[in-house]
């Protein structure tokens, strides 16, 4: 076949408007196609860095991920001794016995931070009898108790708000925190005259105090001002009861929290409970696709993993034996705000951080 004029002149093929048409949609294939695979590539890239930040957060103890900071509900005093025929003031002293149980327990399984519902700014509507009976027994576990948590290292911090307690029991509060602030071992945080949305309102206000613009607020700003501010978030929720709410605690904190119920009144909740949490816990945890192993992996090579506290090893200089089994065959979901003891400090422009 002879060449066209054009071609045997050496000039281009002339340009239709079909071809140019179909050169127009070929380009747009092509910009659509590199832009789906730009999304799926930063899709992937969010979600890598996601997996990685919730690896970073995480504690291994032998291969196992192990909650920093467990928060509780310590549900079930009132029904515990109902059901004994007893006074509900019976319910909180035995509540007072689980406490002291489960911070032994933290301390056995290497968690260095845990915090407790132990009276909430809705219980002041109970009956004036029961109120009186919870800020006693709070004053008397403050001067029976502080001294052997100072010896074993607990440092205790009271989390809420001081305004509306009895003078001698915000003086005591004062004192544990300043008495046991260097300890490192375990932190308890005590969530006494506290509520989630109170503590939210009072950041709010501290926020709005400093003449902040509004469209510069935004989470981070609101959790400097919250009464938990330099605490790590709880990776865990237990509640005891058999309740399946939250009661208006660290509604804010727990935002990513696992979950988790048991149908345990909080007096007699005890080893075996404990264990299947913190199982619950380590069978929940998002792992992004990935294994337990390489999980591990990753969290000892990015040493990111230390906990706030020094944990049990490096307080003792001791090797950390993880108890065994880490398996039981224990309750499984938690519920409303019964609670004992123990407190702590801290100062802000929101009263009530401690």
């Amino acid at each position: 076949m002879s060449a066209t004029p054009r071609a045997a002149a050496g000039l281009p093929p002339m340009t239709t408007k079909r071809t140019i048409g179909e050169s127009m949609a070929k380009r747009r294939i092509k910009t659509l196609f590199s832009a789906i695979s730009s999304a799926i590539d930063g899709g992937a890239r969010a979600a890598e860095q996601e997996r990685r930040a919730e690896v970073a957060k995480l504690r291994f103890i032998e291969g196992r991920a192990v909650p920093r900071h467990i928060a509780v509900i310590m549900d079930g005093n009132g029904r515990w001794a109902t059901e004994r025929h007893m006074p509900r003031s019976m319910g909180h002293r035995a509540g007072v016995e689980a406490l002291r149980r489960v911070v032994q327990l933290c301390d056995d399984y290497h968690v260095p931070m845990m915090s407790v519902y132990a009276f909430s700014t809705e219980n002041w509507g109970r009956p004036q009898d029961e109120v009186d009976a919870l800020m006693g027994l709070m004053w008397e576990t403050i001067r029976s108790d502080v001294d052997r948590l100072h010896k074993n290292g607990v440092r205790l911090r009271h989390i809420g708000r001081l305004n509306g307690l009895a003078p001698d029991v915000q003086e005591a509060i004062q004192w544990m925190m300043d008495l046991t602030r260097e300890n490192t071992k375990l932190q308890l945080n005590v969530c006494f005259n506290y509520g989630g949305r109170a503590e939210i309102v009072d950041a709010v206000r501290a926020i709005v105090a400093s003449g902040v613009a509004p469209e510069t607020i935004d989470e981070d700003m609101i959790s400097r001002h919250l009464y938990t501010r330099d605490l790590p978030d709880p990776d865990l929720i237990i509640r005891t009861g058999g309740e399946m709410r939250l009661s208006n605690y660290l509604i804010w904190q727990a935002a990513y929290a696992e979950y988790y119920s048991s149908p345990r009144l909080w007096p007699d909740f005890d080893h075996d409970d404990f264990v299947a949490a913190l199982d619950a816990f380590s069978a929940r945890k998002r792992r992004f696709g990935k294994t337990d192993a390489q999980i591990a992996q990753e969290a000892q090579e990015s040493q990111k993993l230390l906990p706030p506290t020094q944990t049990a090893q490096q307080a003792t200089g001791q090797t950390v034996q993880t108890p065994q089994p880490y398996a039981t065959d224990g309750a499984g979901a938690t519920a409303e705000a019964e609670g004992s003891l123990s407190g702590s400090r801290a100062k802000t422009a929101v009263e009530g951080v401690h």
